[in-house]
């Protein structure tokens, strides 16, 4: 046997299978007896950069389209093996005796002779969903985009025919909604009740709808209408639509709009529109001035008469903060990583990230830059041609020991974010990677006790490996600054 791996390196044309089920492939292979390294992954510039990190990089130039298969194994048939199993994985079909019907290829001959859907779903690569979604809307059927990478003009373009056609468009790149009781994308399991949500954010949705359940207060329903909706290229259209649409539904009695910080003329149109409608909206666009979801949803809770809750907790125990510690915020949530920022902005100045508060604070591809920063892994540009890092952790792992390996002193400040569509078990990958690391850790657990991880029994194991654990993404960052300032005495 060779004392070094050998290494296979290959792209193929022709060949298309979604992110999730290229992790769900790399994880099978990668498991296999003398298999070193493995990545099966579509040829975008970040999986290329990744693979060249490992020594995989491929001769020639790759496209976006082709498939990269690049794997390490301890000898010539062990790596031909598992190569083979790649090409198994790839092509397996699932088996289950039954006559198979040949599904619709688009979404107009999907709906035709459907029987009245009342909305499509989107999920295809951004240059193919605006088609999808003219179709939908044409059919009549408001539409739910998943999809990422529709360029700005075509989201105005769909979301002026919706408006013109009585429908609604949630989307581009809406990851979570709740459409009566029905959780579509990443979406929690959260109790029925009479607050409407409309969310320019997916985890700020989730983060605020999770709040609610713990104060035993439910939603009616959770309109994603996409984070550029409240842009000034946007202009709210979405945000305008779904506003008119839980004002006129009789199981809305409250409305919490939530955001990522809005253009400023944008936000005052909305407010405007808002202070006409029958059903009370309350504002959780995040600013500046209103830095903090959890504080909107207290103030929500007293609009209703509820009184607030002691929010879910676990102390942890951490490792003691050295002198001179920075902020790393690893998050997978990109409003939750804004209200990280703004929070913490007063207390420690500039903080760099890949989705600056300030355009001069732009981080750019050096994920490892020193001083305080956080970083949106779920940010578009980190995740083309891979699944979103609430369900695959890969970069981030990487990053925490990239950090530990660095020995700059540090508090740790991730989220982790549970429910429908997400990682099964985010402890059992998390945990070892930070009992590795030793570094004094703290994480913002969104979830709920009902949803198929369960908030308790993953806050109980991260609190095993020495993390302070927090329902409320603010009070985790609070924490954190607590404990940077204890490293500064």
């Amino acid at each position: 046997m060779s004392d070094s791996p050998v290494r296979h390196v290959s792209l193929r044309s022709g060949v298309y299978a979604d992110s999730v089920r290229l992790m769900q492939v790399s994880r099978e292979i990668g498991d296999r007896p003398g298999v070193h390294t493995v990545v099966v992954a579509m040829a975008t510039p970040l999986n290329l950069e990744l693979a060249a990190g490992m020594g995989l990089a491929p001769d020639g130039e790759a496209k976006p389209d082709q498939l990269l298969i690049a794997l390490t194994a301890a000898d010539d048939a062990e790596l031909a093996a598992a190569v083979a199993a790649v090409d198994a994985a790839l092509t397996a079909r699932a088996d289950r005796g039954e006559a198979q019907t040949i599904p619709a290829r688009t979404i107009g001959a999907g709906l035709d002779g459907a029987d009245d859907p009342a909305l499509a779903i989107i999920s295809v690569p951004g240059p193919y969903a605006v088609a999808e979604a003219a179709d939908a809307i044409a059919a009549g059927r408001s539409v739910l985009i998943f999809s990422d990478g529709v360029p700005v003009e075509h989201e105005v373009a769909l979301k002026r025919a919706a408006h013109d056609a009585g429908v609604l468009v949630m989307g581009p790149d809406c990851g979570t909604a709740i459409v009566s009781g029905l959780a579509l994308g990443f979406a929690n399991v959260v109790r029925r009740g009479p607050v409407g949500l409309v969310a320019a954010s997916g985890t700020g949705a989730q983060q605020v709808s999770c709040l609610l359940d713990a104060a035993g207060v439910g939603v009616s329903h959770v309109l994603g209408v996409g984070g550029r909706d409240l842009s000034e290229a946007v202009g709210g259209l979405a945000t305008l639509d779904a506003l008119a649409a839980l004002d006129a539904d009789p199981a809305t009695e409250r409305v919490l709009l939530v955001s990522k910080p809005p253009a400023p003329a944008v936000a005052a149109r909305v407010q405007e529109v808002a202070a006409g409608l029958s059903v009370p909206v309350r504002s959780a666009a995040l600013s500046p001035e209103q830095p903090d979801l959890t504080a909107a949803v207290e103030a929500l809770l007293g609009d209703l008469g509820v009184a607030v809750p002691e929010w879910p907790s676990r102390p942890g125990t951490a490792a003691a903060v050295p002198a001179g510690a920075v902020l790393k915020g690893f998050y997978s949530g990109g409003t939750l990583a804004d209200e990280t920022m703004l929070i913490a902005a007063p207390a420690l100045g500039d903080i760099r990230s890949n989705t600056p508060l300030r355009p001069e604070l732009d981080l750019g591809t050096d994920l490892r830059a020193t001083g305080h920063v956080v970083v949106d892994f779920g940010d578009d540009a980190l995740t083309v041609g891979r699944a979103h890092p609430m369900i695959d952790p890969t970069l981030r792992l990487e990053a925490i020991a990239g950090l530990a390996e660095s020995g700059e002193p540090a508090v740790l400040l991730l989220d982790v974010v549970l429910g429908h569509g997400a990682d099964p078990d985010p402890a059992v990958a998390l945990v070892p990677a930070l009992r590795s690391a030793g570094l004094p850790t703290v994480v913002a657990l969104v979830g709920t006790e009902a949803d198929p991880q369960c908030w308790s029994r993953q806050a109980d194991a991260l609190a095993e490996a020495g993390a302070a654990v927090f329902a409320s993404n603010a009070a985790a960052t609070r924490h954190a600054l607590s404990l940077i300032g204890d490293g500064h005495e």
